[in-house]
């Protein structure tokens, strides 16, 4: 059972592309919950992930709050307000 978490622009720089972890490991029901779960996990992630940044989320490709529940097998994206180039 697995999540994988996608990591864009800044944040990508930060933590790189992408990691897979085990969504029975993370305890989290929301993406919410795992954002806070991966905060946790390391200064790398605490700092790329700070609650004050306004990143926005997306589940399964479609952008979402971080109230939206996260199942075995969702792919979480984290990225900033804006991005491209």
């Amino acid at each position: 059972m697995s999540i994988t978490v996608r990591y864009f622009a800044a944040v990508r720089e930060q933590l790189g592309s992408s990691e897979t972890l085990s969504w029975a490991d993370t305890g989290a029901r929301t993406v919410g919950e795992l954002r806070q779960w991966l905060i946790g996990r390391s200064a790398a992630h605490a700092v790329a992930l700070d609650l004050g940044k306004g990143l926005r989320t997306a589940c399964n490709q479609t952008l979402c709050g971080a109230d939206q529940a996260v199942q075995d097998g969702d792919e979480v994206a984290f990225f900033p307000p804006v991005t491209g180039g």
